[in-house]
């Protein structure tokens, strides 16, 4: 039988192995807090679906604690948490940042949940790291509404904080590449939305950094963005040195079948998270079977476009698997 990382390789060489890959993923609330239920939780999720990649999902704040911020399970359905303390108050607070070292407490817990998970998956299953972008962690350090006013208001300060946060996190990829724990990163961008910032501040703000921090998981052979969100700016991530694309397609332009001419990577969606969650088996069905016509079955990764409701019936989530067998 083909192994799940030999059925990735043949897609990212353009060829067609014996079905498109599929692969869901989803938050492990509570059980996030510590790197050893994060990571029982995440393989028996493995376990039960088989699927073809093994995303590791923790909460978003793992990045940023070691900075002093706090955040709190409250029952959302995504399965994130509340954040109940910033970082950053004053514009001045933003060079006051250190650079974080791998070896932080919360950064370091996260490469030991990677390690438990590489030995229980062993190299056949591609194991990839949520990794959140320099201005989605930004804004978990301050808040949304007040990061863009810090941004408009004094934006050199803003980018001073930006390269300590994108430093940090280039030391936490390259830290996870060292010890072997990762065959790629998700790279969460979440403010390339026309109603969270211009084109030319995405482009400051964001893709500037993020072409910064992406250069140290260059070596990894499966880095996939995520692009989050509505109206997105596609064009202007499309040529990221990344292998997959990931965004809501079922919600927002491009359509799968737009978006093949418009990058070289493989395209990963084709499941509305709202018809995982509401819908049928056959509705999760239908809908596989026109992702895959879409794309002609080729340079797909079957999924959602973001994590999937922790309140998705498990007959879906069976659905979606299986709809690649046929």
């Amino acid at each position: 039988m083909i192994t799940h990382r030999a059925r990735m390789e043949a897609c990212l060489a353009g060829q067609r192995p014996d079905r498109p890959p599929v692969a869901l993923w989803r938050h492990f609330p509570i059980d996030d807090q510590h790197p050893e239920t994060l990571a029982a939780a995440t393989l028996q999720w493995q376990k039960t679906y088989d699927w073809d990649i093994v995303k590791v999902t923790p909460a978003s704040s793992f990045a940023i604690k070691d900075w002093g911020v706090d955040d709190e399970w409250k029952g959302d359905s995504e399965g994130t948490r509340s954040y109940t303390k910033r970082a950053v108050f004053s514009l001045e607070d933003w060079s006051k940042l250190s650079v974080l070292d791998a070896d932080s407490p919360h950064l370091a817990a996260q490469l030991k949940c990677l390690s438990i998970l590489r030995d229980e998956l062993g190299a056949d299953v591609p194991l990839i790291q949520t990794v959140f972008s320099p201005l989605a962690q930004a804004k978990n350090l301050v808040g949304g509404e007040n990061l863009l006013a810090h941004m408009r208001l004094r934006p050199e300060l803003v980018g001073r904080g930006m390269e300590i946060i994108a430093e940090s996190t280039r030391r936490f990829i390259r830290a996870a590449r060292a010890k072997g724990l990762v065959d790629g990163i998700f790279y969460a961008v979440q403010h390339a939305q026309t109603s969270l910032l211009s084109r030319d501040e995405f482009i400051e703000f964001g893709r500037s950094y993020d072409l910064l921090t992406l250069e140290s998981a260059r070596p990894l052979w499966l880095n996939i963005l995520h692009l989050h969100g509505t109206n997105v700016y596609f064009n202007s991530v499309a040529d990221y040195p990344i292998h997959v694309i990931n965004w809501h397609d079922r919600d927002t332009p491009p359509t799968l079948s737009e978006a093949l001419p418009r990058t070289r990577a493989m395209l990963c969606g084709g499941l509305r998270r709202e018809t995982m969650v509401f819908g049928s088996a056959n509705d999760v069905q239908a809908e596989a079977l026109d992702a895959i016509q879409q794309t002609r079955g080729q340079r797909l990764l079957l999924g959602t476009g973001c994590v999937v409701p922790i309140i998705a019936p498990h007959g879906n989530l069976v659905s979606a698997r299986t709809s690649v067998e046929q």
